[in-house]
């Protein structure tokens, strides 16, 4: 069942929307009651093996180890998919700072997976509007930052003969405000309040926002991409604070004659100090930046990243650590790679015999080279390519 709820009204403490995230009384986020309120599934065993086979591959680490761990007709997709039928991914970006940070890495890391194991288009949305309402920046520099974004994100490894990457200030118009218009038209004032939790403080321009997230999950609103192809199921992999903007647009797309978008939906990136919400760009000292230097990581990593050690050494071998408070394990969870591994160091960890030094040694190993890597992909980014990535084109590549 579709929930439309304000969390700050029926969960005390927890709050998750697209705008804030925090834990109860600092605590943990509790994923089990996020998606009893939202009303998405839990994301099993049986889907996973289901993509596995589907896609001759073995399941990305983030499907592995539950990062991605909620969805919403992800079901359908693989049927559609299984029947031999196309169909587009959708994801994005909100511009508000120079430079990406891991937790922002994830998504696009996950999305490119996405593209290369199922063969599909995909459109992602800069949203330099939505920033220069949010955070009080001016529209050239909400645009700026779109474009420096963009280029981290090709870094990524997008194939550019799949993919279309838009800013919404240089897109929004003709048949994408059309459905802009129609999506709004079917969302009442009241809706929207219960749904975002907007005040009367807020100003309208956010109140008239969400439909602009919602319609790129409607392949009408890309004519040069999709025309014809009204029927064309969209997927959206994101985090699950994003969840209410498409609940919104689940409930309005069949009224205007659109599918439903399916989603499959991450846990949050947690902060170096803990995990009571997600990193945050406000604070460079709660994160690892894909600018950051090998000198960087090290001194974030041993000065900041929350342990689950013991505070002697003598305790540490006798006790152990506490691996679900411990981030260096958290971390390593996200992005090391081998399975046997990361299960070694676990267990090694938890009994006290590998000591905390030595698996934020690893950490900082595993964390310089994916930085170092992305780094080296996005020097190799021009200018000229972010242009032909925004390009208003068909993609001469989208299904083969």
């Amino acid at each position: 069942m579709e929930k439309n709820v304000r969390e700050e009204e029926n969960e005390p403490g927890q709050i998750v929307n697209p705008w804030e995230v925090s834990g109860k009384d600092g605590g943990k986020i509790d994923y089990d009651k996020l998606i009893d309120k939202f009303g998405c599934q839990r994301l099993d065993q049986t889907l996973i093996r289901r993509v596995e086979r589907l896609t001759s591959r073995p399941p990305h680490v983030f499907l592995r180890r539950g990062v991605f761990f909620a969805h919403r007709d992800f079901n359908e997709i693989l049927d559609a998919y299984e029947r031999g039928e196309k169909f587009y991914l959708y994801t994005g970006r909100g511009p508000s700072s120079e430079a990406l940070h891991l937790g922002h890495l994830v998504p696009f890391m996950f999305t490119k997976y996405l593209q290369d194991a199922f063969k599909v288009p995909l459109v992602i949305q800069l949203t330099d509007d939505e920033k220069c309402m949010w955070k009080n920046l001016s529209v050239e520099e909400s645009q700026r930052l779109a474009r420096e974004n963009a280029k981290d994100i090709i870094a990524c490894g997008f194939d550019i003969t799949k993919t279309f990457i838009f800013s919404d200030f240089d897109y929004v118009g003709g048949a994408f405000y059309k459905n802009m218009v129609r999506v709004a038209k079917c969302v009442t004032f009241n809706k929207v309040v219960g749904i975002f939790g907007f005040t009367a403080e807020d100003h309208i321009g956010k109140i008239s926002f969400p439909p602009v997230q919602a319609v790129p999950s409607f392949p009408s609103s890309f004519p040069h991409l999709f025309s014809g192809k009204d029927d064309l199921r969209c997927l959206i992999p994101c985090a699950i604070d994003q969840d209410p903007y498409f609940r919104m647009t689940r409930d309005v797309a069949p009224r205007i004659g659109y599918q439903k978008p399916s989603l499959i939906e991450s846990s949050f990136f947690p902060a170096l100090q803990g995990e009571t919400g997600k990193m945050s760009a406000s604070d460079p000292n709660s994160a690892i930046y894909v600018t950051d230097s090998a000198k960087d990581i090290k001194n974030k990593i041993n000065k900041y990243a929350f342990s689950g050690g013991q505070d002697s050494i003598e305790n540490h071998r006798k006790y152990g650590a506490n691996l679900e408070v411990d981030i260096p394990i958290k971390y390593l969870g996200f992005f090391l790679e081998d399975d046997d591994e990361l299960e070694h160091i676990r267990k090694e960890y938890a009994t006290g015999r590998m000591l905390t030094g030595e698996v934020k040694k690893r950490l900082i190993e595993v964390l310089t080279e994916l930085v170092e890597r992305h780094r080296r992909a996005r020097a190799a980014v021009t200018d000229e390519m972010v242009d032909a990535f925004m390009a208003v084109r068909p993609l001469p590549g989208m299904f083969d």
